[in-house]
């Protein structure tokens, strides 16, 4: 059992070691759930690859509340400092902008509004993959997901 244990570490920090950010071209699917002082929201959004150090993309988010449901769609574009900061390859650390629309559903009974409109967001995150494919990201700020969020990563 040791033994499989000690090849399984030995298999995944080898290839971690050949994880690159998305380079011109690739695609990356991002999902998973944000923190904020109201509600759980949810997340999936796609980055583009512009060149090494830039990417673009979308996001969809939502959150489903007792009193009504609360959905973003923003575009994002994030630099990423790996290159920069000569940082290990299956890191990646990265800043941007975001720019999108808020949506506010308000539930049966409700006649609230919580600002639906046009919503702006600038956001840090990093990314650790322990595949060439496969990695975990946290994100504090950004636009449609409040607070931060952080999920999983993945290559295409």
């Amino acid at each position: 059992m040791k033994k499989a244990l000690l090849l399984i570490v030995l298999v995944i920090g080898a290839a971690s070691m050949f994880a690159l950010p998305l380079d011109q071209g690739q695609m990356q699917v991002n999902a998973g759930v944000g923190f904020s002082t109201w509600g759980l929201p949810v997340y999936a959004g796609l980055d583009y690859g512009i060149n090494p150090d830039i990417t673009v993309g979308g996001e969809l988010s939502a959150r489903l509340l007792s009193y009504g449901s609360w959905v973003g769609v923003y575009a994002n574009g994030n630099y990423h400092f790996v290159n920069l900061l000569n940082l290990p390859s299956n890191t990646d650390l990265y800043a941007g902008l975001s720019l999108g629309f808020n949506l506010w559903l308000p539930g049966s009974g409700y006649a609230g509004t919580y600002g639906s409109g046009l919503g702006f967001g600038v956001q840090v995150g990093g990314r650790y993959y322990f595949t060439d494919q496969l990695g975990v990201n946290v994100e504090f700020g950004g636009g449609s997901v409040s607070g931060g969020k952080i999920g999983i990563s993945y290559k295409l």
